[in-house]
């Protein structure tokens, strides 16, 4: 596990997970991942409507490079319309980025971690943005 006095340039990007049910709410989910694309340069992950990974709900991610996090989670905190959001550092340590560097909006969930690794076999590239904002934050 990375020490907690290393350095924030050891954060390569963010992702932020945002969770739904397919019934019920991905409605919602369509609506916050549009606004997204809208207002931030970010690379918007595929639809997931069943668990995938670690994650134990529907979700899709969000990709976001260091510079984008002051802006774009406290917006998320503001226009999550209800849905739970999980957002994680990139550091090359996928196990600690989920379990003990992360942060979450709405109800925590419980991940499973057994198959992220300690260390990335290969390391988080910088994120390739696909959206064109038209708006701003």
């Amino acid at each position: 596990m990375p020490s907690v006095t290393e350095d924030l340039e050891r954060i390569v990007s963010y992702h932020a997970h945002i969770y739904y049910e397919p019934g019920s709410s991905r409605a919602i989910a369509e609506k916050l991942r549009a606004a997204l694309g809208e207002r931030f340069r970010v690379r918007l992950g595929r639809w997931h409507d069943r668990p995938v990974g670690p994650h134990p709900r529907a979700m899709f991610q969000v990709a976001f490079e260091t510079d984008l996090f002051a802006t774009l989670v406290p917006w998320l905190m503001l226009n999550r319309e209800g849905l739970i959001v999980f957002v994680h550092p990139n550091t090359n340590h996928p196990r600690a980025d989920h379990r003990d560097c992360a942060l979450w909006m709405g109800e925590v969930l419980t991940l499973d971690l057994s198959g992220l690794p300690e260390v990335a076999q290969e390391p988080e590239g910088p994120v390739q943005p696909n959206t064109s904002p038209i708006g701003s934050a």
